[in-house]
């Protein structure tokens, strides 16, 4: 039974449905409470239940291999400007322009329908919670349009892989992850090759010099390795050791992107590929357990463990309480959804309807204060709008301190309050809450919008506020800044 809150007249099912709107969902639409009253729970299970068509705005996106090509495209136009320069005809400064001018063209467009597109379902979608969870895989297996070769692939990266793997088992969201070009340019697996592959042996026999005489390197970069078990599977304390990582990096080589030049010309441009001249052979012992599979087959094998580790299920379940529940997690709560976890195999679906059965994700509204992505996004719904041009979109969150698809490191954003809710934090949403009024109050009933996304879960503190407000722009103003519209 969830508790009840401080408003008139409200009964626990009025309370659960507000929960379920705005906990598990992305903030009520007109009409939402109203639909969700009378099943709130069911409403959510459902969400979860099976596949979806990919939504219209996202189908229109640019495939992640045409984006790597125009990137590649853009790298090609690097290369012969880098050409001129050398030969006089550019200074620079001039080239340096030219450069970061293309790079800029090709990409950040790309990038910017990609985030006009993820919010434009998120404020009118049937299925919040669905949606929710893309955003949750999404950060939890985050990359960053911060590094230009990530730019258009962030978004991709989402679309691509977490939307249609949210219905499948973790170790299928994982190995898709892991597969995909964002992921891979994003923590340079490209570069990586073993010292005795066939590109190493051939490196150490012709002793690669660079033009200032010192010997190019050819090794293992450890990056992937390192975040797939740190941040995506076992957790920073989950029982592997340096060498572990060391050895995981060792199976990992080959795994890139197709396309390139010369010997490493392979595969189709802007896909994923696996290339066997450059992978350090041999059977591997990771986390104690030998690997004596070849070629590609060898991480995958690893990754399919890591999916099914005690570790993982508990690292998992850890953040997905923290998100639906309590930025301090309860160890109870943690336990049984790693129980569920570690017995259906990670099946999602089924571990997704056991956090939506969690006692303690319905004692209270309120709770979680929401970060920019879930404030902005909360206000969409509840405006029932959504800017119509892509920087403007995009523009919201630029200013609150959470550009879309750039969490600024592997560990994606954080999920608790006390990296949101400082004062200079607060200011900025006052900044963008008041324009909001003064563009759409004209328009809007404040007190009919709070009803519509708050129900009677609104104090009699902010409601007052609200009624007595000098305009219908500052009510708005108001209503979005309430405590009880800041938290969810």
């Amino acid at each position: 039974m969830a508790a009840t809150i401080d408003a008139p007249n409200i009964d626990a099912t009025h309370v659960d449905a507000i929960i379920a709107a705005n906990r598990f969902g992305l903030g009520a639409r007109p009409g939402e409470l109203l639909r969700v009253k009378s099943d709130p729970r069911g409403w959510l299970s459902d969400q979860v239940k099976g596949t979806r068509a990919v939504p219209e705005a996202v189908a229109r996106l640019t495939p992640s291999a045409d984006v790597v090509k125009k990137y590649n495209a853009a790298q090609d136009a690097r290369r012969d400007a880098r050409q001129e320069q050398d030969s006089g005809k550019r200074s620079e400064a001039a080239l340096a322009q030219r450069i970061v001018q293309g790079v800029r063209q090709v990409l950040v467009p790309l990038y910017l329908e990609q985030v006009a597109a993820r919010y434009t379902v998120a404020a009118t979608t049937d299925e919040p919670l669905r949606e929710r969870l893309v955003h949750f895989w999404t950060n939890h297996f985050a990359v960053s349009a911060d590094k230009v070769a990530v730019i258009g692939l962030a978004g991709a990266l989402e679309n691509e892989v977490v939307r249609p793997n949210i219905a499948n088992r973790f170790a299928d969201l994982l190995l898709a992850v892991e597969h995909h070009p964002a992921m891979i340019l994003y923590l340079d697996n490209q570069q990586s090759s073993g010292p005795n592959s066939q590109l190493g042996k051939l490196a150490e026999r012709r002793g690669r010099i660079d033009k200032e005489g010192a010997q190019r390197k050819v090794g293992i970069n450890e990056n992937l390795a390192r975040e797939i078990m740190e941040l995506h599977t076992l957790g920073v304390n989950g029982g592997y050791t340096q060498s572990d990582v060391t050895t995981f990096a060792q199976a990992l080589t080959g795994w890139s992107v197709g396309g390139g030049r010369g010997r490493l010309a392979q595969g189709d441009p802007g896909k994923f590929v696996f290339r066997d001249l450059v992978h350090e052979p041999g059977e591997k012992t990771i986390l104690g357990k030998r690997y004596s599979e070849a070629g590609e087959a060898q991480a995958k094998a690893v990754l399919l463990d890591l999916a099914k580790h005690p570790a993982t299920a508990k690292f998992v379940a850890t953040k997905l309480v923290r998100h639906f529940v309590s930025d301090d997690p309860p160890a109870a709560a943690v336990e049984q959804i790693a129980k569920v976890f570690r017995d259906s195999d990670g099946h999602l679906p089924t571990v997704h309807r056991a956090v939506i059965d969690l006692p303690q994700a319905w004692q209270a509204p309120f709770v979680k204060f929401k970060t920019p992505h879930e404030f902005v996004t909360s206000a969409f719904r509840s405006l029932d709008f959504v800017p119509q041009q892509p920087n403007q979109v995009a523009a919201p969150f630029e200013l609150l301190g959470q550009r879309p698809y750039t969490p600024g490191s592997p560990a994606g954003w954080a999920d608790t309050s006390s990296q949101w809710d400082g004062a200079d934090a607060l200011m900025k949403r006052i900044e963008w809450s008041t324009a909001v009024g003064q563009r759409i109050g004209s328009r809007a009933q404040p007190l009919q919008l709070a009803d519509q996304s708050l129900g009677n879960s609104l104090s009699d503190h902010t409601r007052t506020a609200i009624a007595r407000a000098a305009s219908a722009a500052q009510g708005l103003t108001l209503l979005l800044m309430s405590p009880e519209f800041q938290k969810r």
